[in-house]
């Protein structure tokens, strides 16, 4: 075979070897995602300061209040979306129900393999909110900020710990796992600060606390 054949054979060898390596890599399994990354340390520490301290109301709260899991894209809506966006290796039917994978569980570090097990945390909780200024929202913010993509507000996690912790703040409740605390009281702050929610004397001072060590 001539060279300049034999070399130009090697060269769309070689850029066929490129593409099925890159429709490999296209194609093959994605680590598990993550909570939206929260604002650094001091950025939450400058919110922080910022908020509004205010004695918390619950007058009038109702769970229905804020449209929980609205469709955000086909079948899927913002509990499967957030399933498949925290798993990996998720499998969904026609529905968009997942009906295999992983999933890390950030607060605990335990690890699922059935959807079921997972709760969707609201990382501020709905009640929560509410007794912070969210009574004085219109339905439409409410349902904003019970299915917000893009704060780092909404995490999959495990079901019975997300239950334990209810609508507690950080002075009272906090993951069981210290490495993931700095995360999650920097996602608190951005969500309250960006909801201009008010926090309460115990909940800033524990905010304080934990931010002084991240």
């Amino acid at each position: 075979m001539p060279k300049f054949y034999a070399r130009r054979r090697l060269s769309i060898l070689a850029a066929l070897t490129g593409v099925m390596a890159s429709v490999a890599v296209f194609n093959g399994p994605t680590a598990s995602a993550a909570l939206p990354t929260p604002v650094s340390a001091a950025t939450a520490r400058t919110y922080l300061a910022s908020l509004t301290v205010a004695t918390e109301d619950r007058t009038g709260y109702d769970r229905d209040l804020f449209p929980l899991w609205i469709t955000q894209s086909g079948t899927c809506n913002t509990r499967e979306t957030v399933l498949k966006r925290d798993g990996s290796n998720v499998v969904t039917d026609s529905a968009c129900a997942a009906t295999s994978g992983s999933w890390y569980s950030p607060y605990d570090g335990a690890t699922w393999t059935a959807a079921s097990d997972l709760d969707i945390d609201h990382l501020v909780p709905l009640a929560e909110a509410w007794d912070s200024g969210a009574s004085g929202w219109t339905t439409a913010r409410r349902q904003a900020f019970a299915n917000d993509l893009t704060r780092p507000q909404l995490i999959a996690v495990t079901d019975n710990v997300n239950q334990s912790k209810g609508d507690q703040d950080p002075a009272t409740w906090m993951p069981s796992r210290t490495a993931y605390r700095c995360t999650y009281v920097r996602a608190w702050v951005q969500v309250k600060y960006y909801y201009d929610l008010s926090v309460d004397s115990a909940e800033k001072s524990a905010l304080t606390n934990y931010l002084a060590s991240c």
